[in-house]
């Protein structure tokens, strides 16, 4: 074979080589002893994250935060207003003062917890100030159903998931666009993204140019719920989502997409124990299988390369 021909192939096999996205684990000693994690949402100068922390059977989540060390993240605390009733899924407001949360905290002049969940907000006037008491976004975004993982846009339109009668699916992703300082009344995403089965926990891009979402029950899928991509053409409209390929998507619940920098981070269960092992393991031998990262419970990971061309 003539050498420059071959230097050419083994050159575009390089190329494709580095153009095909990983996978890996994100700061896994940040959350090594904690049950389920899931939800990520990083401060605009990346020094502070938050997330949600789950029992195992989910009976309790609340909101922690971390901040940047120099070789890694912090030991995680209870954010200030979480830890006394059921929150879930924080996202950062572009300036990093307002923080959206689904919680089934009780309504203001309420006794009783509510049976459904709400977005709330709360609010901070630096990045180094304390955060607000929350409040609750009230209609026409929260309604007596669910409504759950808020996403933001700069043009302040808000994102979520919600069971509603009349829409296309079993869970919607909506739209509630912020027009002359007040939310408008939610409207069920095309059928480019929702369906008549389940779409949910979508993260929209700053601009509103694509959104990620988990679709679940698709021909495509391959197992749980997998990440979709759909983006806008030159009109303004959504095309038709894109299911994410491996290693992206896995053969477990894939959600919770959050994009920081370029960067995709992602909530996963999926599981990389065996079924079987070719000799008895060891005591040792099944603890650290029993703890790897991938080991069944939610983990939050982190895809290196461009997985935004996909």
């Amino acid at each position: 074979m003539n050498k420059l021909l071959a230097f050419v192939i083994l050159l575009g096999i390089g190329f494709s080589s580095l153009a095909q996205p990983s996978i890996q684990a994100f700061s896994p000693q940040t959350f090594k002893d904690l049950p389920n994690v899931r939800d990520l949402a990083i401060s605009p100068d990346g020094n502070e994250m938050y997330f949600s922390v789950q029992s195992v059977r989910q009976d309790f989540t609340a909101i922690m935060v971390s901040h940047k060390t120099k070789k890694d993240w912090g030991s995680p605390h209870i954010a200030s207003f979480s830890g006394q009733y059921k929150d879930i899924e924080p996202f950062l407001s572009q300036d990093g003062l307002t923080l959206y949360f689904a919680s089934s905290r009780p309504v203001k002049g309420r006794e009783t917890e509510n049976s459904n969940y709400d977005i709330w907000k709360v609010q901070r006037k630096s990045l180094d100030s304390e955060w607000s008491e929350p409040v609750n976004l009230g209609v026409p975004v929260n309604t007596e159903a669910d409504e759950f993982y808020p996403s933001v846009a700069a043009s302040g339109n808000l994102y979520f998931t919600a069971q509603r009668e009349g829409t296309k699916g079993k869970e919607d992703i909506f739209i509630s666009r912020f027009e002359n300082g007040s939310y408008q009344e939610p409207e069920s995403l095309p059928e480019a993204i929702d369906s008549q089965g389940y779409e949910f926990n979508a993260f929209v891009a700053p601009d509103e140019s694509y959104i990620l979402f988990t679709g679940y029950g698709r021909e495509d899928g391959m197992g749980g719920g997998d990440l979709y991509i759909s983006r806008k053409n030159d009109k303004g409209e959504w095309l038709a989502a894109a299911h994410l390929e491996a290693p992206i998507n896995s053969k477990g619940l894939d959600y919770c997409p959050y994009v920081h920098n370029n960067q995709l981070y992602l909530t996963s269960n999926r599981s990389a124990l065996q079924t079987y092992y070719e000799k008895p393991l060891t005591t040792d031998e099944l603890l650290e299988e029993l703890n790897k990262n991938e080991n069944g419970k939610s983990r939050i990971y982190q895809v290196i390369g461009n997985w935004l061309s996909r």
